[in-house]
């Protein structure tokens, strides 16, 4: 092999090992921070640090494609497309909001368990909206995914049923939209990347999210203002967690424009895990045996269920 082209393998390997780096840290330090702030800051407005993340989704990705030209910019072609990407993002917001109220009543590694459950229901959703059929191993995958869960919630310490109703909400919600996204981008001249997407989908997120915060969350603005003054570091907070919620969008475009969808996909799983152990350490949230053993059962069946969709293609 030529010295070159081992130089340029090398710095292909750290440049891809940094993206993942950089994705992992951004997804799993915006759950922690939303749990913070939520949780344990007392910053109780889901629905404001939602508008807040699209917030800054909306500004960056415009940066990050017109100005820094990251990936060429898409237009919207038709009323039509741009309904259908107002679905996508009011969907989109009601999973975002589900998973930041859970945080307030459930800890994160317990969220976890439950978000697992993605593929669960994604494969429902394909079944009966698209009539798309698994081969049968792929469904029998699917039972340690939702077992697990059941499992883990009987031995959940910290188990709070409204928490965990907005949880399972907010995870079928976010099944719903990667289906629906299949279903009303499906036609070549209207299919947009990732990162178009979010372009497109954040600035009317903000429309939708902002008189649902002062409506819902009506002293928003004074306890956010209070608490700014109280602690130093509030507004710092506030925004790196917002920038970190872009930055595991943009990553995650990235990881899977400079790997594969199965490569995130396992990375997923992993991540999934390790933002469990970090919350527990951090946070001290109490577990017991049969939670872990119900999450580790939950992510063996998704790590199962991606097989089995690889494998019967």
């Amino acid at each position: 092999m030529a010295p070159n082209t081992g130089n340029a393998a090398k710095k292909q390997a750290l440049f891809i090992s940094s993206l993942i780096v950089l994705w992992y840290s951004s997804n799993i330090g915006v759950l922690l921070l939303n749990k913070f702030l939520l949780s344990n800051y007392g910053f109780r407005f889901p629905i404001f640090l939602t508008m807040c993340h699209m917030t800054a989704c909306a500004v960056l990705s415009y940066l990050s494609i017109v100005f820094l030209k990251i990936v060429p910019f898409q237009r919207i072609k038709s009323k039509s497309q741009f309904l259908r990407i107002a679905t996508l993002s009011v969907v989109f917001c009601a999973s975002v909001v589900g998973g930041n109220i859970s945080l307030r009543y459930l800890p994160v590694s317990f969220n976890q368990a439950v978000g697992a459950t993605t593929p669960f229901f994604t494969a429902m959703f394909a079944y009966f909206m698209t009539f798309k059929r698994e081969a049968w191993v792929t469904y029998v995958a699917l039972i340690p995914v939702v077992a697990g869960v059941v499992i883990a919630s009987g031995g959940e310490p910290s188990f709070h049923l409204y928490g965990f109703i907005m949880c399972i909400s907010a995870t079928a919600a976010r099944a719903f939209k990667s289906v629906l996204q299949g279903i009303l981008l499906s036609s070549e001249g209207e299919k947009l990347n990732s990162m178009n997407l979010m372009l497109y989908m954040a600035p009317i997120a903000v429309v939708v999210l902002l008189p649902a915060a002062l409506f819902m969350e009506p002293d928003v603005v004074e306890v956010t203002v209070t608490l700014g003054l109280k602690h130093t570091f509030m507004w710092l907070l506030l925004f790196l967690n917002s920038v970190m919620a872009y930055s595991a969008n943009l990553t995650n475009f990235l990881v899977t424009k400079h790997t594969s969808a199965l490569t995130l996909q396992v990375l997923g799983n992993a991540k999934g895990a390790v933002a469990v152990v970090i919350s527990i350490l951090l946070f001290r949230n109490p577990v017991t045996f049969q939670g872990i053993a119900g999450y580790s059962m939950t992510v063996m069946g998704v790590v199962a269920y991606g097989e089995a969709k690889r494998r019967y293609k």
